[in-house]
């Protein structure tokens, strides 16, 4: 069947898309370029349609999130992938959409933004089954992504996405609330609030979207695949040199906050796809770095409480193997109030034992892992600050120049 890709009012592409499997299998006609997905590739001028069936695949519900077989059952579908044309490929993440050819829509009139959708992909998601034969499949969650259940659904009018934790901790909703507790406490960049709620005794974690019908998030993994990657460069330096290339201000100054806080929550998953960047949908203008969301998948979720250890070798994405080796990126850490973080420790048992899921030698054990990567993150501020005293001034140095370690060199 054939579609138009649209970013929002703006046609971009035609494509012909297998209904069965979803697959694009031909880009039809080219119609403004500027407005494709950032990082597709682009061969002779047109868009190359393995890049493309890459990006749309990549909008679909991953095969590994947690239930997803027996949703597929409840949704009467064999593939994620077969979701994604039920909703037009309509997101709450971006304006992207496809519209089709032979009965075209007017945005205005489907978007998730401004009108009600299902939620019957969201029930079937969390292993829910709905009333009544036929199922509605018209859903932003169609194309959520993550390992985590998740749904998006409207309360009192507001676009929210509720996220559940894993077996057999459900730690990762309380993770979501005690990093949003640490964002306000150190007062540097922006974030996403996450909430808790209870439901028959299960915790979620929820927030509302920071997408707005003017605006599209465009993840780090996009932005890294926007330009070949030298052999020479760091995938670190690579994703800057990305940033710089297609203007997008702050990201250096917001990755420093990012490896920090990291850091602190002993995030194990923040892989590019974890982070990104916001820009205009109409000017496709950078407004800077997207609000850190998604920090649930830390503080040792899913280690049993012997392997809690603050000044173990905790792995670390995207940019080193290990947090210890990570962190050196991140520069100076003379902004961190160590002094707000004092009781966060405290606060987080609070939260840790209103759950019927972690027990007491647990939650001594994380509030102790806690407290111990604060500590860690303040003797390596200290071990900075020594260094740069030691280390003598340009106008020192130029101020003994008959030092016998002195030479000039011509």
């Amino acid at each position: 069947m054939i579609y138009t890709l649209m970013n929002k009012h703006t046609p971009v592409v035609e494509l012909n898309i297998d209904e069965d499997t979803g697959a694009i299998l031909k880009v039809a006609q080219v119609i403004h370029p500027e407005y494709l997905p950032v990082g597709i590739t682009i061969i002779k001028g047109l868009p190359d349609r393995k890049s493309l069936n890459d990006w749309w695949r990549g909008r679909s519900i991953p095969a590994s999130r947690s239930g997803i077989r027996e949703a597929l059952d409840i949704l009467n579908v064999s593939y994620t992938e077969q979701l994604l044309t039920k909703c037009y490929g309509l997101s709450l993440s971006d304006q992207y959409w496809i519209n089709p050819k032979k009965h075209p829509f007017k945005w205005e009139d489907i978007n998730f933004f401004h009108n009600p959708f299902s939620d019957d992909v969201g029930n079937a998601l969390f292993g829910q089954t709905t009333s009544g034969s036929e199922l509605d499949l018209l859903s932003p969650c169609n194309t959520s992504d993550g390992w985590l259940r998740k749904r998006w659904k409207i309360i009192d009018g507001e676009r929210c996405l509720i996220k559940s934790g894993s077996n057999p901790f459900q730690q990762e909703p309380l993770n979501e609330v005690i990093a949003t507790s640490l964002h306000r406490r150190l007062n540097r960049a922006a974030y996403v609030p996450y909430r808790l709620i209870w439901e028959d005794q299960i915790p979620y974690s929820i927030c509302g979207n920071i997408i707005t019908p003017e605006t599209e998030l465009v993840s780090a993994y996009n932005i890294y695949r926007s330009a070949k990657k030298r052999n020479h460069h760091s995938v670190y330096e690579h994703f800057l040199l990305c940033c710089e290339h297609l203007g997008i201000p702050g990201m250096k100054e917001f990755l420093n906050y990012l490896l920090a806080f990291d850091f602190l929550i002993a995030n194990t998953d923040r892989h590019l796809g974890n982070f990104g960047a916001i820009r205009y949908v109409d000017t496709l203008a950078w407004l800077g770095p997207a609000p850190i969301y998604d920090s649930g998948t830390s503080l040792w979720h899913d280690q049993v409480t012997g392997a809690i250890h603050p000044g173990g070798d905790v792995s670390s994405q995207p940019f080193r193997p290990t947090h210890a080796q990570q962190i050196s990126l991140a520069g100076s850490l003379d902004w961190i109030d160590f002094s707000a973080l004092r009781d966060v420790d405290e606060e987080f048992r609070a939260l840790l034992l209103a759950s019927p899921y972690i027990d007491e030698p647990r939650t001594d054990a994380l509030c102790q892992g806690l407290k111990g990567r604060v500590r860690q993150l303040e003797q390596l501020a200290l071990k900075q600050r020594q260094h740069e005293s030691m280390v003598p001034s340009q106008d020192e140095i130029e101020l003994e120049p008959e030092s016998p370690d002195f030479e000039i060199k011509l």
